[in-house]
């Protein structure tokens, strides 16, 4: 496939622009469930243009823990899933995002042109574009004659920014067997780097019950869980490795000044660099909590774990960035790669054992601020590469 080919020349750019700034004038911030829903239509309307299956599935039920420490159910938007030729012996999964790190009363919700190249909007570049980057390379793929070789599943969970805990399921479920997977966030940088291996990460609440006494009257009598939930954030600093970085982020809970505090609730976050690494976290954490359980006199419950396994590169996966290196080279598109310590959904397909490149979207910058954009030339630059990479990979091409 040459660069004249006619399903390259047809990836309309300026359709694809169009198509992104609508998407993103939408507020979908993952816990906006209207805009999510107004998003979810949008793009079951646009999915639609492939020759597949278009549905919306629901979340799987999510719960978290309130300052109190209480558990509560936690909503989410349902997922876009779009099948198509589920007979082909082989096939491949595509995943994105339509939710962004915007609430809806976030002061970020506009587009602005910062020049003729470049757009300054909320998920431009993570990953609305993305997302239109992914829709135009399958639709350039069902043009060409090769495509009958190949079928897909398309997800766009409504969850991603938050860790996908009500879209992991359907990650697993859709990944199982497929031949490679491709996922559409923005390139690491922007010119174009693919992010290469991948760190882990987990997201834990300690939930703190000590017993409330007068400060002054009977203090002997209480269980402080603030100080209780203090002794764990140290503790915790102490199981760090430079293998498994541990971040303690935030402590709730507390009360009056003359009251001995009976309740508290610990945040903290773990990245794991290689899954051994969270399993020995994993058994210190344990440790600290009886220590601390005995120590303070206070109960100590754990809500939470690793959501982000650790996302290495192995030989099938190396092969398919190659591939896309490749492709990009016969697209004069000069393609790396580097390691980083951020996640994504890419770390959830591999974990299921399927080669992964997880940075086909746009190139860009600046994600999660308000100073986010993309670079409008790179919509038809990616799609192109990806429309070469799936053309390979229906032709036969081994990983």
């Amino acid at each position: 496939m040459k660069p004249s080919d006619p399903i390259l020349a047809d990836i309309d750019q300026a359709a694809m622009c169009e198509q992104t700034l609508a998407w993103s004038s939408i507020n979908s911030g993952t816990a906006n469930l209207d805009g999510l829903a107004t998003m979810a239509a949008r793009l079951q309307e646009a999915f639609g243009a492939l020759p597949g299956e278009v549905e919306l599935v629901d979340p799987t039920p999510v719960t978290a823990i309130s300052a109190d420490g209480n558990e509560f159910a936690k909503p989410h938007g349902q997922h876009l899933v779009v099948r198509v030729r589920p007979e082909a012996p082989r096939r491949i999964l595509l995943t994105g995002h339509m939710d962004t790190v915007f609430p809806v009363d976030h002061p970020f919700q506009d587009n602005v042109w910062l020049d003729d190249e470049v757009v300054n909007g909320p998920g431009t570049a993570d990953m609305k574009a993305g997302i239109a980057v992914m829709l135009h390379a399958l639709m350039a793929l069902e043009r060409s004659k090769h495509a009958i070789g190949l079928g897909y599943d398309v997800m766009i969970n409504s969850d991603e920014e938050t860790g996908s805990l009500s879209s992991a399921r359907l990650i697993d479920d859709l990944a199982s067997g497929k031949y490679a997977a491709l996922t559409y966030e923005p390139a690491a940088t922007p010119q174009g780097t693919l992010a290469h291996a991948r760190g882990g990460t987990g997201n834990y609440s300690l939930i703190v019950k000590g017993r409330s006494a007068h400060a002054g009257r009977n203090p002997q009598d209480g269980r402080n869980a603030l100080v209780a939930a203090a002794a764990l954030a140290v503790g915790l600093k102490d199981l760090q490795t430079d293998d498994c970085p541990v971040n303690p982020a935030k402590i709730e809970g507390g009360a009056a000044n003359n009251v001995v505090p009976d309740n508290a609730v610990l945040r903290f976050n773990i990245r794991p660099k290689e899954p051994s690494a969270g399993e020995v976290f994993e058994a210190g954490l344990q440790s600290l909590m009886a220590q601390v359980r005995q120590t303070h006199e206070v109960s100590v419950e754990l809500h939470g774990g690793v959501t982000r396994p650790p996302k290495p590169v192995d030989r099938r996966a190396q092969k398919l960035f190659d591939l896309v290196r490749s492709c990009g080279a016969e697209l004069g598109q000069d393609i790396d790669w580097q390691s980083t310590g951020g996640v994504c959904d890419g770390n959830n397909i591999a974990a299921c054992g399927v080669p992964v490149v997880d940075t086909m979207g746009v190139r860009g910058g600046k994600i999660h601020s308000p100073d986010e954009f993309m670079i409008v030339s790179s919509l038809s630059e990616r799609a192109a590469l990806s429309a070469l990479v799936l053309q390979r990979l229906a032709m036969g091409e081994e990983l």
